[in-house]
Order: C-alpha cells, then structure tokens, then sequence
C-alpha cells in the first residue's frame, strides 16, 4: 500500500528546524513494508492544510500527518482536520481529564492552552499520548485513513509505534524486508562502485544510500511473494554486501558508531582516557551519549599550549619544535593523558577546525590524532574539507574509528 505523509509547520516551511520526522516515518513504515509514495509539507494555516489532507487522502489510502496539535494559537491542524471531513470541533471530555491529569501531576496549573488540546473533530478515533500532553487522532476521508500525530519528535514517535503501527500494520503487503546496515570511511560513490552487480546477482534486491555525514547508510530492500522469502533474500543480499564493503560496516540497524566503539573497547576490557584540543568535547560527548562509565575514566580538553602541559605533560620543546597541531604533539597529549588517567588505552586528537588559522604549510582542516594502547601508539593526519562543524566531526569519527579498528583487531587505516 502507498502511503502519504503531511508534515505542518510553518518552522519546517521557513527553514528553521529540519524535518527529522519525515525520514523517521518513512523509514519505520518502509521497514513494515508500506510504500512511501509522496512527502508535502505545509505552515500553519489552515486553508492550506485543509487542501493538503484533501489532495494527498484523494491519492492515498493512508496518510500520516505530524505537527499543529499544540497549544499555542497557530497550532491549528485539529481545526483544518475538523473543515477538511465536514465534522465539528468538539472537546473530547476522556481526553480533557487524561489532560488535567499529567499537567498536575508535574505541579502545573491547567490553562486554556492545555483545555485546546483536548478538542478533536467529531467522530474521530483518538490516539493516547503517552509521552505528552497533546492527543492523536485518526479521521476518515472518503477512502482514506488519515491519522494526526504531534510534531515533538518524542512523542510522535511513541504515538506512531504504539497506536498507528499496529492499526495499519495489517494492511501492509507483508512481502518485503529491508537490512539497513551502517557504514563509514567509504564515499558513497565508492560504496556504489563496490556494489555494483548486487542488484543483478539477487533479483528482487533494490540497494539504496543514506549520507548524513560522514556515514553512510546502505538499505537493501528485498520484495518476493511472501514477507518469509523476502527476509531470506535480504540476509543473503546483505552477506554479499558485507562481504563487499568490509570493516567499513561498522553496525547494523539502530546502532550508533560511537556505541559501536565503545562495545569494542569494553570487549577488550580496556579503560579508555579521551585528550582533545580542536574537537573541544565532541569525542567525550560522543561516547558518553551511550553508557561509557564501566570503561571511560576521564577525559581532557585542553585548547591552550599551557593546558597541553601542565595537564598532558606535552614537553614546551615539542610544542614549540613541531607546534600545537603536529603528529608529535598529538601523539604526547595521547600519552598523557593516559598516564594521567592511568588506563590500558588513550585517544587523542589536535588540529585547526578553522575558519580561521590555517597557513600554507597547515591549512584550515588539518588534523593529527593518536591511540596509545598497549600494543604501542599510531598516529594518523587527514585534511578535513567543509566547515567547522564538520571538521570537527570528520576528526572525532576518525579517531574514533582507529579506535574501534585497534580494539577490535581490525586493518588499520
């Protein structure tokens, strides 16, 4: 079945938040095997919305809309929904009292921007919320289902997998699978040559590529006459794929580069110290977004040549022989570090984020890092192109993945 998806939000339209919505819906609903044939997104008003859910349920049998269920005044898509079927504007009172309940259940006053939310078109199916205040709702539109769901990524999320997922759920093909498997160190241009053939070698295989740097997700998505040879064809794509690629795959479905990492690192049941002058944080924030305390002791930022030295113990001749961003340098603040700490292996990265700094000699995007492990210490250089924030990220993620390469026993790069 082809499915729509509405995303309402004069922020989305206006550019000041990215729609992280609509790539998660599509996912999740590819992976149950929906077919997402068309994505719209419109701002708060209502006459537009109210065209927008006409137009896309008039093309579709399910439509998923997300945003403008708030309390705030231009949160108006329960009242376009309500014009959109014809229905009136009513206060669900079962809503209104689950409302009341969560607000003063944090020590909060209810408002009338709070009593709004309860007020759903006549007739329509209401979706809990688990996860917030405002409720979902589901309406029918001549042939259409089209179900209404909170902007707030949190609580759209939940909603979908709690209350939309299981309506639709039924009514999806049931004859494809998809393996998303999670990648970096290759372009995709390169990733796009290693696979050339797969498609042709397992028919009924489509390959597909997300970036979002500097990874790169590659999707292989199986379609055969039952969702049980669908899963068998993907599995045996997916080992082709693999095998192709390497140690460049580094995970597989929702797991992160960074948790990957720090999996490694515990299975060798090392302690891990972090020293980091141009990624100011990013590596320690990396790995601390996932449960690091078991094998993360410390971790140093330490920008100024002085905190080099009085902290990492980086000689004043090596800073002023081979300077700040240097092999030499990064190399001492990953010994450092790791004597400070006093653990089995250290990481540490020095370098010029730019925009500014740069010389011909290091240019904007120099980066030196280092791992000193029992094993022994390498070093690695890369000029990072893009902005700050991406050499900043390109640099952690390298780091981090001599890392996992080491940890692991992995070809180092």
């Amino acid at each position: 079945m082809a499915v729509a998806l509405l995303s309402i939000g004069t922020e989305l339209t206006r550019g000041e938040i990215i729609n992280t919505n609509e790539a998660w819906l599509a996912a999740e609903l590819t992976a149950a095997g929906f077919t997402v044939s068309e994505s719209s997104t419109v701002d708060d008003d209502v006459d537009r919305i109210v065209a927008a859910v006409r137009q896309l349920a008039s093309a579709h049998r399910l439509v998923i809309a997300t945003g403008g269920l708030g309390p705030t005044t231009d949160d108006l898509t329960a009242q376009a929904a309500a014009r959109a079927t014809g229905a009136d504007l009513v206060r669900d009172e079962s809503t209104l009292l689950a409302i009341r309940r969560r607000v003063e259940a944090r020590g909060k006053v209810m408002n009338a921007g709070h009593e709004k939310q309860a007020e759903v078109p006549a007739g329509s199916e209401i979706l809990p919320n688990s996860s917030g205040t405002a409720p979902g709702f589901g309406i029918h539109l001549g042939e259409s289902t089209v179900f209404f769901l909170p902007g707030v990524p949190r609580e759209m999320k939940s909603m979908f997998t709690e209350q939309v997922l299981p309506r639709v759920r039924p009514a999806a093909p049931n004859n494809t699978f998809q393996v998303r498997l999670r990648t970096y160190g290759l372009p995709e241009a390169t990733l796009g040559e290693l696979l050339k053939g797969v498609e042709e070698a397992h028919p009924g295989i489509t390959l597909g590529y997300r970036v979002h740097y500097p990874e790169v997700d590659v999707k292989v998505h199986a379609r055969a006459a039952t969702q049980s040879m669908a899963h068998e064809l993907a599995l045996k794509a997916t080992a082709d794929v693999r095998e192709r690629l390497g140690t460049a795959v580094y995970g597989e479905g929702g797991d992160a580069f960074a948790e990957m990492v720090g999996r490694s690192v515990r299975a060798r049941g090392w302690r891990l110290a972090v020293s980091e002058s141009c990624t100011g944080g990013l590596i320690s924030h990396l790995l601390t977004s996932y449960p690091a305390s078991d094998y993360l002791v410390g971790a140093a930022v330490t920008y100024a040549n002085s905190a080099k030295t009085r902290l990492l113990g980086v000689a004043e001749d090596t800073l002023r022989g081979h300077g700040a961003v240097s092999a030499e340098v990064a190399a001492e603040m990953a010994q450092g570090v790791r004597r400070l700490c006093e653990v089995d292996v250290a990481i540490s990265v020095t370098g010029i984020a730019g925009p500014t700094g740069g010389t011909a000699t290091k240019p904007v995007g120099l980066c030196y890092w280092a791992v000193s492990h029992p094993g022994g210490l390498v070093v690695r250089d890369r000029v990072f192109s893009g902005d700050r924030e991406e050499v900043q990220l390109g640099a952690a993620y390298a780091v981090l993945d001599l890392l996992r390469r080491i940890a692991g026993n992995l070809p180092e790069r």
